[in-house]
């Protein structure tokens, strides 16, 4: 005789809510693949206006001839710094990027037909720049930032294309990356595309001037500054649009209208000539940021980077309001008083001035107050070098102090000048200190004292 055991109700109840779950997740699955289709075919706005940002170049000093056009865009938008490896034939690719996830080898994008992009359509260029997606399918990590191409015109990214067929084909392929698992599974950007990739074109605001709206596109678009300016959620995607961010052990500051942490306190000039010449009465230029304005904004036209102050300086940033300043006759601050005018104020001055274009000024600066006083200790650790340009060759190098100074020294240094002058922040620790050196291999003190 046989005999059938009905599904017991607690196993029918499991069952119902794992198939609810599914379709659940099916809907929302298709419901983020409508969403996305729907801005990637959203319309621009003003095509009249719209055309005049996007060709705004040809009337303030750029060819109009394509390649050269193609040359000024690929420079504005950098992309020799991560196609070229230290060493490296340029846009040979091969430079090895770290991120959270793993490390990320740039590619070769010169027109070799086997290693490079040779081969290449011109649709497979805009759609591998615009929307990561590279021939034969291969989706590309965000590290080539596609997610903010996105907003770049056809007409430019043809350009670049057209640039980058005349340079010399380096026959290399570029290094693997160096992905653990799953990262190393190309097919989950489908699901980082939905939930972070925003493939809408540009839309012009009407309501604010050609310049303020070309300056919104360099940024956004060839400048990619979120890229590096805007924080990151747990899986890669940007937030705090410009509020600033922590990577590669330095801080990226706030781009804003802010007094405080961004630029407000900046004239229009002062941006325009910090991104042409390396350095202003404010401030230099320097580590990745140096690299940018070396590479790629000392060849931008003055009304293309008065575009882009123009646009930073009109952005509220994050509010955030300085705190008291810490008293001068603080310990910490008495130590680092005593230890700058031995150490610093032969170059920056006693009154933290610095010296115009070559010695950045520590007084009520910005990058100094900023939340994560990265580059201060850094800098106080390591030392640095000023941006070379064409019209500023000569930079100016900052002695390493990592030899010379204890954690609690440095940190005594960084405190005091994050509050003096104008300044007010945090103080920093002498754990601070010792992370950073310790990060960067910074070495022990030759004397102790």
């Amino acid at each position: 005789m046989v005999t059938t055991q009905k599904t017991s109700k607690p196993a029918r109840k499991r069952w119902f809510i794992l198939i609810a779950l599914l379709v659940l997740a099916l809907i929302v699955l298709l419901a983020l693949m409508q969403w996305r289709s729907m801005q990637h075919n959203s319309s621009a706005g003003d095509a009249v206006l719209l055309e005049k940002i996007t060709r705004y170049d040809q009337s303030h000093g750029v060819s109009s001839d394509t390649v050269q056009r193609g040359m000024y865009l690929a420079q504005a938008a950098d992309c020799i710094a991560c196609h070229t490896n230290t060493g490296g034939k340029p846009f040979a690719g091969g430079l090895p990027m770290g991120t959270p996830f793993g490390v990320i080898t740039s590619s070769n994008v010169t027109p070799d037909k086997t290693y490079g992009i040779g081969n290449w359509s011109a649709e497979e260029f805009i759609r591998a720049t615009k929307q990561g997606v590279a021939p034969h399918g291969k989706l590309l990590y965000p590290a080539m930032p596609y997610n903010l191409y996105a907003t770049v015109s056809d007409r430019d990214i043809l350009d670049i294309f057209s640039y980058l067929k005349t340079i010399p084909a380096v026959a290399e392929p570029a290094p693997a990356n160096q992905l653990p698992f799953p990262f190393n599974i190309r097919q989950l950007m489908f699901g980082w595309n939905l939930l972070f990739f925003n493939p809408s074109p540009f839309k012009p605001d009407p309501s604010k001037s050609v310049e303020w709206n070309r300056g919104a596109y360099l940024v956004d678009g060839l400048g990619h500054c979120a890229a590096c300016h805007s924080g990151k959620n747990l899986l890669g995607g940007n937030r705090d649009y410009l509020l600033g961010n922590d990577l590669e052990g330095w801080h990226a500051p706030e781009l804003s209208g802010s007094h405080y942490l961004g630029l407000g306190s900046w004239s229009t000039q002062d941006i325009v000539d910090y991104l042409q010449a390396g350095g202003n009465k404010i401030t230099v230029a320097a580590g990745s940021m140096g690299e940018v304005v070396s590479n790629s904004t000392q060849y931008m036209t003055a009304d293309d980077l008065k575009a882009i102050a123009v646009y930073l300086q009109s952005l509220p940033g994050s509010g955030k309001a300085a705190p008291a300043a810490l008293a001068a006759t603080d310990e910490t601050m008495v130590l680092g008083h005593q230890l700058y005018q031995v150490n610093c104020a032969a170059c920056h001055a006693s009154n933290g001035q610095g010296v115009n274009a070559m010695v950045p000024s520590l007084a009520n600066s910005p990058g100094v107050q900023a939340s994560g006083a990265n580059n201060v200790i850094r800098t106080v650790l390591v030392g640095g070098r000023g941006a070379a340009t064409h019209s500023n060759p000569t930079s100016a190098q900052m002695p390493a102090f990592a030899w010379k100074l204890s954690d609690t020294d440095a940190a005594a240094i960084a405190t005091y000048i994050r509050n003096v002058w104008g300044n007010a922040a945090p103080a920093v620790s002498a754990k601070d200190v010792a992370g950073i050196r310790a990060k960067l291999n910074a070495g022990a003190l030759l004397t102790q004292h």
